[in-house]
Parts: structure tokens; sequence; C-alpha cells
């Protein structure tokens, strides 16, 4: 790679000469008279060496050190003066400088300098690049699946987790919504801090606002101390606000207000609150159907609505079951451990059932599945007597046999023999199933009418 050095000095001979002599090397060179321009330089950045003078009118080269060191501490500085006590050379040390030397200077000494702090910032990008690539690996490993869809969801995540955009997450329940929401925080400038998390559909009216926005003292019977909101709390992070299409008229408002100004009250209080808090939001239900209904403000909507992200139910990305049964079967090890068993698979004809199944509760329903399957295991792979009759029962109305040169009056018995038995006789069971009427179905069965 090629690296940029900025040489800061007030003396233009020096400076010119310096950035001609790193030219030379192969380096990208800028050049800055004083302090302030190079901070400025500094800020724009690309900047991987600093090369500064010491001593300079204005903002000094103490300072551009010490500014360097805490805004910016990967880049290297080498201090450069005429006045070569050691008092100064052992200040520069002590703050941060990666090497001082005196004028008139010994170029082949500073360009061996230069060249060693060079390699030195190579390494720790390169660090740095592998603990981003590990960090953004963790934070994506619970968003499991190779399917199309998966993929296009998590690529979605990767460009606006950077972004300061509001994201509207949507989808039926049980599809992972939350881990999506975790993956954006997980990868955002804000992951140092803790996303903070509400789920509107668990609080009432009366207390979801106080929730968000926190209370004054006396704001209402109960509130004997003042309490901060999540709002607040998640000053400089993210909040997740699941169940969105779940808050009241007054509440919607008041969110409008801190999407677009940034600004709130507690609840019984006068003072303005000033927030950066970044907002993803979650809903099962259809934003716009509500916003025609009257039931969901418009201007909310669109705030919230900045990107959207759609996950697809489980029935519709059948190619991640596999994967999301092998991770569940690893979550739930010491479960099974603790009952004394070694489960190590599933075997075909369960596999296949998992497969099949249309999965209306999605990933939260599969991942109940396999933990009640750990628990009824009795050997060391799960098998269809295993799996909830839900799931065993319809793959057994879907795996009927009809022996070839039957009539189609047999055939016809066979089926809906079979998918009586598989819907343990539940005549209406059955007639659903088979897309007839139960009075059909009686009489196809050739007995009476009966309260089953």
């Amino acid at each position: 790679m090629k690296f940029t050095i900025l040489v800061i000095d007030d003396e233009k001979n020096i400076r010119e000469g310096l950035g001609a002599a790193f030219e030379l090397e192969g380096y990208e060179v800028r050049l800055a008279a004083n302090g302030q321009e190079g901070l400025d330089q500094i800020a724009r950045g690309d900047i991987d060496l600093v090369v500064t003078d010491l001593r300079m009118d204005g903002i000094s080269g103490e300072e551009v050190l010490r500014r360097v060191t805490t805004q910016n501490p990967g880049i290297p500085v080498i201090v450069l003066t005429g006045h070569g006590s050691i008092d100064a050379a052992v200040d520069a040390m002590r703050n941060g400088a990666y090497d001082f030397l005196t004028k008139p200077l010994n170029l082949d000494q500073l360009l061996m300098i230069a060249k060693r702090a060079l390699q030195g910032r190579e390494l720790s990008l390169q660090h740095k690049e592998l603990k981003e690539r590990v960090d953004q690996s963790k934070s994506l490993e619970k968003m499991i699946g190779k399917s199309a869809a998966m993929q296009k969801i998590v690529q979605l995540v990767k460009k606006v987790a950077p972004s300061k955009a509001s994201v509207l997450i949507t989808g039926e329940s049980g599809v992972g919504k939350e881990v999506v929401a975790d993956a954006i925080h997980a990868l955002s400038p804000r992951k140092e801090k803790e996303c903070v998390k509400v789920h509107c559909a668990a609080l009432s009216e009366s207390l979801l606002e106080s929730e968000l926005f926190g209370h004054e003292k006396g704001a209402y019977t109960g509130a004997d101390k003042m309490a901060k909101g999540r709002f607040e709390l998640a000053h400089n992070s993210t909040i997740f606000l699941d169940e969105i299409g779940e808050i009241n008229q007054a509440t919607q408002v008041k969110l409008l207000r801190v999407l677009q100004e940034k600004k709130f009250e507690r609840v019984g209080g006068s003072q303005t609150i000033d927030v950066d808090v970044r907002v993803v939001a979650a809903t099962n239900k259809n934003l716009e159907e509500l916003v025609k209904e009257g039931k969901f403000r418009e201007d909310l909507f669109y705030r919230l609505n900045v990107v959207r992200i759609e996950v697809p139910p489980l029935r519709e990305r059948k190619d991640d079951i596999p994967l999301l049964i092998a991770h569940f079967l690893k979550e739930f090890e010491g479960e099974a451990r603790d009952l004394g068993k070694t489960i190590t698979g599933v075997d075909s004809r369960a596999r296949s059932a998992l497969y099949k199944y249309d999965w209306p509760g999605n990933i939260r329903e599969l991942r109940n599945c396999i933990e009640s399957a750990v628990v009824m295991c009795s050997g060391n792979e799960i098998t269809l007597d295993d799996l909830p009759p839900s799931i065993s029962n319809a793959t057994a109305a879907e795996n009927i046999v009809v022996p070839a040169g039957s009539t189609l009056e047999e055939a016809e018995r066979i089926v809906i023999e079979q998918t009586l038995a598989a819907n343990k006789g539940n005549k209406s069971k059955t007639a659903d199933a088979l897309g007839i009427g139960r009075k059909t179905l009686q009489r196809k069965l050739g007995i009476e009418e009966s309260s089953n």
C-alpha cells in the first residue's frame, strides 16, 4: 500500500525539502505551514504519518502531538526541533511521539525512522482490518442462513449499519426481526454502547410514554422519583422499538418529534432534553394499511421507513432449515447433556418432515420444536416420533402410498383413510385437508354423520 506523510513546518525550505525527499522514496506527501493547517489535513483523513516541527507560532507541535495521540491514536508522530533539549525530547516521547529528532536533520536517519514507523502502521491497519472482519462475522453469526433471501438481508444490514438512517424491519412474528436489529447495532459506530430495547406491545398505553421518555417526580401517582426513559438511556446508541404498530396516537406524536428534532420532555417535566439516538423499529403489521385506517401517522411512518428490511417467513427460505437445525442442536447440547444424552443429529425421515412443514410460527417455532425433540429423543438421533404431532402428522398425511394398479376408487379410498388416520380420526380436519365438505367425506366413507 502507498502511505501518505504529512509534513508540518513553518520553515518553507525545510517543509518542501522534506516533502521532496519523501516523494523520492515513493510516499504521497502533504505539506502544512503551521499547526492549524496540519490539523485540518489530518481531519480530512488518509494520513499515515505526521512529521511536525515542535516550535511553531499559533498551534505548536506539542498541541499537534497531543491531538493526534488522543483523536487519531493509530497515526505515528515524529517530532523535529531545533531546540534539542533533553527535556523537550522526554516530554515528546512521554506524550506519545514515535520518535524525536533535532535539527539540523540527518535525512537518512529520518527516512529510516519513517520507514519503521510506517511498517508498524501497516501492521496496525492489518490487525484492525482483521479485527473488524472477526467482529463483523460475530455480529452476523446469529443471522443464520445461506438462502438468497437471507444473503440479501445480510448485505442490506452491512450497507445500512454504518449510517444514522432509521430502519423499519417487517415480517411475521418469529422470523427473527430482533436478530436483524442486533446485527445493525453491532456493525454500527454506536456498538460500544448497549442497544436499548422496548417491546411496545408489552406495555400499557399509560406506561409506554413514561417508559420511552421518562418522568419527573410526582408526574403521576406512584412516580416517587425522577426516572430516565429509554430514549435518554440510548443517547449516542441505538433504540430498538419492537411492535411499533402497537403505539397509541399520543405517543406517536412525541416519537415523531424525537425523530425530527431529537428533542423531548419527560412526562410531567418542562426541561427539553436533546438526544442523539438511532432508531430501529420492527412490526409484524402492515403499517401502510394502518395509515389508511387512520391508526398510524403517515408522517411518522415515513420517518421510520427510511430503510426497509423485509424478513421473509421460514416457509419461503426452507434452504436455511438444515443450518438452523444444526444451530439449535448446538444450542441445546447442554440441556441434552444434563439429560444424559448425546444427540448427533436428525434422521432422514425427521429431517424430511422438518423441511416439508410450513412453520407458521417461523424460526421461533422451529427452535421450540428442536428443544422439544431433544427432550423426547431416546437415542443419538432425533426421529420422526420425537417431533411434535403437528409436524409428524402433517408428514404422515403427505407420505400416502397408493399401490400400483389400484383403481381410482381404491386410490381415493386409500387417500381418505390415511389422511383420516393422520388426523387421528378428526373428520373436520380431514375434510379441510382434502378440500372437500364434511358431508362429502361422510358419504365417501359410507358412514353416518357423527359429532366428531
